[in-house]
């Protein structure tokens, strides 16, 4: 189990970020855009979620909007992995 009190937000580089392959979740250019506005407004206030093994549970947009900004890194909480995150929503 995660211990959400001590989770760290740190960087890393766009091109070790994996997406999920089973995510349902799609965004539009439009979306992608308007994500990447904000983060150039208000800056990157929401990290990427992680599993250990890089792979992206939470913020598939976020990663796009970076690359299309061109972004080298970005911030992100490295969390369970992807199973323990399904399983976890699956429980409720």
């Amino acid at each position: 189990m995660i211990d959400l009190l001590r989770l760290e937000v740190v960087r890393m580089l766009v091109s070790l970020l994996i997406p999920f392959v089973g995510n349902s979740r799609t965004h539009s250019r439009e979306q992608i855009t308007q994500i990447a506005r904000s983060i150039e407004s208000f800056g990157f206030v929401n990290p990427i979620l992680v599993g250990p093994d890089n792979v992206i549970i939470a913020g598939a947009g976020r990663l796009l909007a970076a690359r299309q900004l061109g972004m080298k890194e970005v911030p992100v909480i490295v969390g369970g992995s992807v199973a323990d995150a399904s399983q976890h929503r699956g429980s409720r």
